[in-house]
């Protein structure tokens, strides 16, 4: 059976859970280390909106009954009227190298492009972070150059890669392997667990 990755909304419980990806360096690997934060910034931000609004957001990644990560997406203005997203995501260190963060990413495309409007959706990642190149492009995104020192980690700055997928580039709408997108939105405003959108690894590849 194929194993299966799922994202729903992030619940009370995830919550300490998550912040051991962000300020443990033996969980957020080499290229996510950026120092100790406010382990309470995601829970006033959780209680004020279940991570969940205009500008963004963050979902759980969940494989079968396990917790392995989460992503996310934040607004970039392209324009005056104009933008696009910015995703992010981060996965336990035991659920690296599985082909789960290409499947995460895939499933969060498709649920942006079907429920809002932007045309494009852009992710950028260290140069020197390899897996993280080959899971955005067999995620369907297209590797657009390079941004010169452009991020300080580890005390110096070291370059990013840009990567893109347009609107007519993705494959839209509910497929056999994932749920309706319209019931989906629908949960996406709660703080519920219900999976938001489910797909096997081997379902067709995005572009």
């Amino acid at each position: 059976m194929d194993s299966q990755v799922t994202l729903r909304p992030v619940i009370e419980d995830d919550l300490s859970w998550l912040d051991r990806l962000r300020n443990d360096p033996d969980a957020t690997g080499l290229h996510e280390w950026h120092g100790w934060s406010d382990p309470r910034s995601r829970q006033r931000r959780w209680a004020e909106s279940g991570l969940l609004g205009d500008s963004g957001g963050e979902l759980m990644v969940i494989h079968g009954a396990d917790r392995i990560g989460s992503v996310s997406w934040r607004k970039v203005q392209t324009g005056r009227i104009s933008y696009c997203w910015a995703l992010g995501i981060a996965l336990a260190p035991e659920f690296r190298g599985h082909g789960y963060g290409c499947a995460a990413q895939q499933l969060l495309v498709r649920y942006l492009f079907d429920h809002t409007q932007v045309n494009r959706i852009e992710a950028t990642t260290e140069i020197t972070n390899v897996g993280e190149q080959r899971a955005l492009e067999k995620a369907g995104f297209t590797r657009e150059g390079v941004f010169r020192g452009a991020t300080f980690r580890a005390g110096r700055w070291h370059d990013q890669v840009i990567y893109s997928v347009l609107r007519d580039e993705a494959e839209l709408g509910p497929g056999p392997t994932q749920t309706s997108a319209t019931q989906a939105g629908d949960r996406m405003t709660g703080h519920g667990q219900e999976p938001v959108v489910a797909a096997t690894r081997k379902r067709p590849q995005l572009g």
